[in-house]
C-alpha cells in the first residue's frame, strides 16, 4: 500500500487524462518514415554511466541467431549472493532508438534505492542492447531478428543462469520511447510470458501508415521490407484486438507520457482509446508540461515508479498460485 506522503506526492506530479479530441494534432505533416536499423553488438559505458550501480555487471551472450556476442547489464538484489535458494522476480528495461545496454543504469539505482529503503521487495533488472531503429521487430532482410533474439534466446539464457522466477508473475517488462513501443508490442503479442507492462513515452503508431507513405521501389529498404503483410502482422492495434482475451487474462498494463511529448503524445492517445474500446482495463497516465525526456518521467514519479509492476507481481503470484492448485514457482 502506498504511504500518505506518496500518494500526496503522486497526485501533485500525474495529471491523470481520459481521451478527449486530438485538438493539439490539427496540422497534418508528412509521415516521417523510420530510420534504418542498426546494432553495436557489444557496447562500452560513457564516463556518466560510471561506475556502474551497486551490484550491476555489463556482460555479454552468445546468440545463435546471428552469431555474435551481445551485451547486457544485470542488477542482481541485495540478498542475492546470500540467499542461494531465493528465486526472484524480474524486469525486462528496453532502452530507446539510440542506446544501449547502458542507457537505463540509472533506473537501476532508482530501484536499488527504493530496495534498500524497503519501498520494493527485491527484484533483478535486466537492460538488454536492442540496437538502433530496430523496435525490437524482426527485420524482413533477417540480420536484426531482435524480436526472436529476446523471446527465444535471451530471457531463456537469463533464467537458465540466474535464480530467476521463471514464469508469468516473474516477469516485468518497461521501456522508454523505442523501448516502450517494443514492449508495449511483445507484451501484447507474448501476454502469457509477462504480468505487467509499462510503457514509458512509448509511441503506438498506425504501421500502415508508414508503408503507404514509402513509395514501392524503397519500401524493401525499411525495417519490415516490402511484404504487405509484414506490417499487418506488426500493428500493435491489431495484435491487441487479436489477444484481447488472452491480454484481460493475464496482463497488466500502465502507460505514462508527457503532455508536451508532441512526438508520441498522439499515438498514446489512439492506443489508450483502443485499449478502451476493447474494454482491456489499464492505468494511464498524462504527465503536465512534460516533453520527451526520460530523466524527468523517472524523478517525477521516482517514489512510485515500480510500485505497479510490484503491484502486478503480487496479483500474478496470487492467481497463478490459485490456478495450479495452491503452488506456485
Amino acid at each position: 500500500m502506498f504511504s500518505k506522503s506518496i500518494v500526496f506526492v503522486a497526485c501533485i506530479l500525474l495529471t491523470v487524462v481520459w481521451p478527449q479530441a486530438h485538438a493539439q494534432d490539427k496540422s497534418k505533416k508528412k509521415t516521417k518514415l523510420p530510420s534504418q536499423p542498426s546494432i553495436v553488438w557489444v557496447n562500452q559505458p560513457k564516463d556518466d554511466q560510471l561506475p556502474l550501480p551497486t551490484n550491476t555487471q555489463h556482460l555479454t551472450f552468445r546468440s545463435t541467431l546471428v552469431n555474435k556476442d551481445i551485451g547486457y547489464c544485470i542488477y542482481l538484489p541485495p540478498s542475492y549472493a546470500s540467499s542461494t535458494k531465493t528465486g526472484y522476480p524480474v524486469i525486462y528495461n528496453l532502452h530507446g532508438n539510440g542506446g544501449n545496454e547502458f542507457t537505463s543504469v540509472d533506473s537501476i539505482k532508482v530501484l536499488h534505492d527504493g530496495i534498500k529503503a524497503g519501498r520494493w521487495p527485491e527484484i533483478i533488472m535486466v537492460l538488454p542492447n536492442g540496437g538502433h531503429s530496430t523496435f525490437y521487430k524482426n527485420s524482413a532482410d533477417g540480420r536484426f531478428p531482435i524480436e526472436s533474439i529476446f523471446i527465444t534466446e535471451f530471457i531463456p539464457f537469463i533464467e537458465e543462469n540466474y535464480r530467476t522466477i521463471a514464469a508469468r508473475h516473474g516477469r516485468c517488462i518497461e521501456g522508454f520511447s523505442m523501448g516502450g513501443r517494443g514492449s508495449t508490442r511483445l507484451a501484447v503479442k507474448y501476454p502469457e510470458m509477462f504480468c505487467s507492462l509499462f510503457c514509458q513515452a512509448g509511441n503506438v503508431p498506425h504501421l500502415l501508415e508508414f508503408f503507404d507513405a514509402a513509395e514501392p521501389d524503397t519500401r524493401a529498404n525499411l525495417l519490415l521490407g516490402a511484404d504487405r503483410s509484414n506490417w499487418e502482422a506488426d500493428n500493435v492495434y491489431e495484435v491487441t484486438k487479436r489477444n484481447v482475451s488472452r491480454i484481460k487474462a493475464n496482463l497488466r498494463i500502465q502507460i505514462v507520457c508527457g503532455t508536451k511529448d508532441f512526438g508520441h503524445i498522439k499515438t498514446v492517445r489512439d492506443f489508450h482509446m483502443h485499449l478502451q474500446t476493447l474494454g482491456i482495463d489499464h492505468t494511464y497516465i498524462e504527465l503536465e508540461g512534460l516533453a520527451h525526456k526520460r530523466t524527468e518521467m523517472i524523478e517525477r514519479m521516482k517514489p512510485i515508479w515500480f510500485d505497479y509492476h510490484v503491484e502486478s507481481m503480487r496479483r500474478a503470484a496470487v492467481k497463478d498460485q490459485k490456478n495450479n492448485g495452491g503452488k506456485t514457482r
